[in-house]
Parts: C-alpha cells; structure tokens; sequence
C-alpha cells in the first residue's frame, strides 16, 4: 500500500500533471467569467434587439419546450472562450518566437563553396574539385 501511494505522490507531483491542474483550474474560472459576460451583457444586449433575453426564448412543440435561446447563449460563450484561448496561445507564441528569431539571425558558416573552373558546388575545406580536379587554393 505504501508503495501505491508513493507512486501517486510521483505521478500528482510531476511539472506537467501539476501545470494541466492549474491550467483546468484557471479555465473554470475564467469560464465563470466569459458565462457572466455573456449571460449579464452580451444576451441583454441582443435581447434588445429580439425584445426579450436570449435565455428565456423557447419554441414549443406539443408538450416539450425547446429552449433556442440558452443553446444560442452557450454558441455565444463557445465562440467567445475560443477567440480568447486562440489570442492567449497566439500571444505565448510569439513571446516565444521572440528569443528564438534572435537565436536564428545569426548566419550559418557557409559549407560549401563554388569551383571556380567548372562552377561546381564543393566542399568549403576542399584543396582539389571532385568534378573536375581542379587544384584550388
């Protein structure tokens, strides 16, 4: 038993089970929040438009309520949640491309060089061309 919980304490403890904990965490807050934009403000907002909420709008059929408008208001907080995910990874991105385009700008030494009696592309080090054997300086 002890060794069971042992290695749960390695596995709960490793950096990426730990930072996918955080991540989970912070989302369903932020979640929260993108939920009260949308349900406070933007479905008002449009609900000014349709004379009423978004959340209360329903369509009846028979004796089962189709309720449209909390389906519309949930697309609303998809599409709101996914723009914000997609700036806040394009953002890490680029912050992380930054360090990256400063590693790259500095030219590669060149490795070959052009034989200047046949034109062939040779090795930089090379004393003699290997197509048409040249002797080179």
């Amino acid at each position: 038993m002890k060794k069971f919980f042992n290695e749960f304490k390695e596995f709960a403890l490793r950096g990426n089970v730990m930072d996918l904990a955080v991540g989970v965490i912070i989302g369903a807050a932020f979640q929260a929040i993108i939920n009260s934009l949308v349900n406070d403000v933007i479905s008002p907002l449009i609900g000014l438009v349709a004379n009423t909420d978004l959340n209360y709008m329903v369509a009846t059929v028979g004796d089962v309520e189709i309720r449209y408008g909390a389906f519309i208001t949930a697309v609303i907080n998809f599409i709101i949640m996914a723009v914000i995910i997609f700036l806040l990874v394009k953002g890490m991105n680029a912050l992380a491309s930054i360090g990256k385009k400063k590693e790259e700008e500095a030219p590669a030494a060149p490795t070959t060089k052009t034989c200047p009696y046949c034109k062939s592309e040779i090795a930089i080090d090379a004393t003699r061309c290997p197509h048409c054997t040249s002797e080179l300086n």
